[in-house]
């Protein structure tokens, strides 16, 4: 377990240190290798923490899980998945405006959850995996962490550049459902991590793809990376 919090800690920082704060631009910055580090690492990361032996590393988060906190459970990472579109909207409604005008944003959020939704679906499909509470085989990924760093990436692009520390809040509570995840006995340490790899680049890639051609975009404001 505290091999799955370091991880999931030193992604957060990871996550949070490739943002700051830019002047506006009104043009989209091209793609660069960079970029893919942060989804790839969590990716591969899962794979290699994916394997069948008792020793492997999703096994023994497993059973350190089950020897400290057998008995742990709660409901609070159902709702938390959802809590950085929640904030990405509500500071909105108060006033505080967002870097994409509601209805492109809106149409980037639909195209990045469907992405991030469907991939995770179809993999849980494909790999048929039992869950470590044995109550289903759907295990992998995880599809609360897709949900909540596809989420939060949607947060940050939104607001990195207004708040700077927004990176950090928003990929702490992103990682703390990963973690909740493994403490509810509910996915192993690979669910997590490959989940929380591919919300965030589905994200990404629907902010790299988006056109802006819905209503009138804030072009000034449109700086992707």
């Amino acid at each position: 377990m505290r091999l799955l919090i370091i991880f999931l800690l030193f992604s957060t920082s990871s996550f949070a240190q490739s943002f700051s704060p830019v002047d506006s631009l009104p043009v989209h910055k091209p793609l660069t290798l960079r970029q893919f580090y942060a989804p790839a690492s969590l990716i591969i990361g899962g794979l290699i923490a994916n394997g069948h032996s008792e020793e492997s590393i999703k096994n023994e988060v497993a059973e350190s899980r089950n020897r400290h906190i057998p008995r742990f459970h709660t409901h609070i990472d159902d709702y938390m998945q959802f809590s950085p579109l929640v904030v990405a909207y509500g500071l909105d409604a108060f006033g505080i405006k967002s870097k994409t005008d509601v209805l492109n944003r809106t149409a980037i959020l639909v195209k990045g959850e469907a992405m991030a939704l469907t991939t995770a679906t179809i993999l849980k499909s494909a790999t048929h995996t039992l869950r470590p509470d044995g109550s289903s085989y759907n295990s992998f990924p995880s599809g609360h962490t897709t949900q909540v760093f596809a989420a939060a990436t949607f947060l940050n692009e939104e607001y990195k550049d207004r708040y700077p520390w927004m990176p950090y809040a928003s990929y702490t509570v992103a990682s703390s459902v990963g973690l909740l995840r493994v403490a509810n006995n509910r996915h192993y340490i690979s669910d997590v991590l490959v989940g929380a790899g591919i919300g965030y680049l589905s994200m990404k890639v629907a902010y790299w793809t988006h056109q802006y051609k819905w209503g009138k975009a804030h072009v000034k404001s449109q700086p992707v990376y």
